[in-house]
């Protein structure tokens, strides 16, 4: 079972409810996507924190834990390594912390603004993003796996009625 806790800041617009709603249905998207997916159906609870923060708090935190003193659109903080993903599935039938997916408002606005996508849509895209970096899938130090995760994305997001982003 997937379990999504979302924290708003102010200027995001729509509800709570509205932006829980949009981020559980957009990780669980991204979950069957990936080789966990039987996480979705176990009688664990897999928690994932979604935090739709702006862009100085998204750049203290990639300051303070990437190094890079600047926003960006959004930051993943795992808490379980992917390779105990299946061992946690087998063995716990309690609450398993996935981790944190952050993103920035402004950033995410202007992106959205920039490719002429409504802000759900775009914010959408990158929580599917986050959650494939919390199951251990990652562009940056690993190129050959861009692809991969594009294409994770672009299943994930049809299946959201959300076109290919990368088109």
């Amino acid at each position: 079972m997937l379990e999504v806790v979302l924290d708003s800041l102010p200027g995001w617009g729509g509800t709570a409810e509205e932006w829980t709603a949009l981020a559980e249905r957009a990780a669980w998207a991204a979950i069957s996507e990936t080789a966990h997916g039987d996480i979705l159906e176990h009688p664990a609870t897999f928690e994932l924190s979604v935090k739709l923060a702006d862009n100085a708090e998204v750049q203290a935190l990639n300051a303070a834990y990437r190094n890079k003193d600047k926003p960006t659109n959004v930051l993943s903080f795992p808490m379980l390594p992917p390779d105990f993903m299946d061992a946690a599935a087998l063995t716990d039938d309690g609450e398993i912390l996935l981790g944190d997916v952050i993103l920035a408002h402004e950033t995410c606005a202007a992106e959205a603004e920039e490719k002429g996508l409504a802000l759900d849509v775009h914010t959408a895209h990158l929580i599917v993003h986050g959650v494939l970096h919390l199951l251990g899938y990652d562009h940056e130090e690993h190129p050959e796996a861009a692809e991969e995760m594009e294409e994770m994305e672009t299943h994930a997001l049809a299946s959201l009625g959300i076109a290919d982003p990368y088109a």
